[in-house]
């Protein structure tokens, strides 16, 4: 099992451990830029998030 394999299946086992890291790394990143680059965080976190879910259901390699 490569790597990608095994963070795949770990995204997917603690898709709510995931998300809280995310939304924490984020908010870590706004405060560090000063909320410069808010906008942006917010969508990758979203971008994150549907990942996420896609990992969760096994479909993580097919694009939307």
């Amino acid at each position: 099992m490569s790597i990608v394999d095994k963070v795949k299946s770990m995204l997917g086992q603690h898709s709510d451990k995931a998300r809280q890291g995310v939304e924490k790394a984020g908010h870590k990143i706004d405060e560090k830029t000063g909320g410069k680059y808010s906008d942006q965080i917010h969508e990758a976190e979203g971008r994150a998030d549907e990942y996420i879910d896609r990992s969760r259901r096994g479909d993580a390699d097919r694009p939307e």
